[in-house]
């Protein structure tokens, strides 16, 4: 189908006229950056993870994730063994993925005998979504498929409004939302903190289920208190480490490990609701050192914002090079 000219001009000035009004509902500029005050969240102990893994199967469970890596029945007897029925074998993921939306992992040094140490020591560590307060995926999905809810903060997810554009994987500065590329109608799979137990009168399973109290549920303000707390203990007393819940009167009576001087979450891109403590330094637990303190989203929105600008000076130039263009072929041809 042919287009005059007049036609032409007024879509290029309809979508310039879209492009530029566009930049008067600034989304990513307009995220909040405090914490809500009922603000939900979780802290990690690693000095505290046996490495059990309890989270990440009942993350699965409650979370209706199917097992990843080694998840069928499997027969796993060798000659001269054998079993009358098939055995489970673990789930063994290398990584967060579609399947895995938690996992634990170890890191080792050297001899790896002394735990929580940098040098001959290992540590346990847990990673998923630290739920920004700030997150710069919700700023860059464009169809509002993640969303910040206002009062408590969780970052969650809506896959009929998702288009599949992975736009959320590009802006995470954690590496964190993962896309189901192996199936016919894919989601973006991540850790929405279990946000659908809360009208159960439930938290997170990863940590009711913990049996040490690594991972604890509660406030984020209450969860800062006690990470903070943790770093003026003294290393080798006991203390009773509050277990399932911040505010648990079920406790862990534990020996103090030497933390790191740092809460891991307080002022990374802004600050998140998932807080980790440890007794190694956080860049070899595979946490990127590097993460400014400044909310992603206000180094990113400056050249952003730009861009509705550039394309419809780009269409209405056009339109109008198009039109002068077509006008002086039309006078010579007469």
């Amino acid at each position: 189908m042919s287009m005059n000219r007049r036609d032409f001009l007024k879509t290029a000035a309809a979508g310039g006229g879209m492009l530029l009004a566009s930049q008067a509902v600034p989304v990513g500029a307009a995220m909040p950056k405090e914490l809500p005050p009922e603000a939900i969240g979780m802290l990690y102990d690693a000095t505290l993870c046996i490495g059990c893994k309890s989270c990440m199967v009942n993350c699965k469970k409650y979370n209706s994730v199917s097992r990843g890596a080694l998840s069928s029945e499997q027969n796993i007897a060798t000659p001269p063994y054998e079993f009358s029925t098939p055995e489970k074998i673990w789930d063994d993921p290398h990584d967060l993925s579609g399947k895995t939306l938690n996992i634990i992992k170890v890191v080792k040094n050297g001899t790896a005998v002394n735990k929580d140490a940098a040098e001959n020591g290992y540590s346990f560590v847990k990673q998923h979504c630290l739920h920004c307060i700030t997150p710069a995926c919700v700023s860059a999905c464009p169809v509002a498929a993640l969303q910040k809810d206002p009062k408590n903060g969780v970052v969650f997810y809506l896959e009929n409004r998702c288009i599949g554009c992975r736009y959320c994987q590009l802006a995470c500065p954690f590496r964190i939302p993962k896309y189901e590329f192996e199936k016919a109608s894919p989601q973006v799979r991540k850790c929405q903190l279990c946000h659908h137990r809360y009208e159960e009168g439930k938290f997170s399973a990863c940590c009711e289920f913990c049996p040490t109290g690594a991972s604890i549920f509660g406030k984020v303000v209450d969860l800062r208190s006690e990470a903070q707390k943790r770093l003026t203990l003294k290393p080798g007393s006991e203390y009773d480490f509050p277990v399932q819940t911040v505010g648990s009167k079920e406790k862990s009576r534990r020996i103090v490990s030497k933390y790191i001087n740092h809460v891991y979450g307080m002022k990374e891109a802004g600050g998140t609701q998932y807080l980790l403590l440890a007794g190694v330094p956080f860049e070899l637990l595979g946490f990127d050192k590097n993460i400014s303190e400044q909310v992603l989203n206000d180094l990113t929105w400056t050249y952003i914002s730009k861009i509705p600008a550039v394309i419809a000076t780009i269409l209405i130039g056009g339109a109008a090079t198009w039109a002068i263009t077509k006008g002086r072929h039309k006078d010579k041809e007469e």
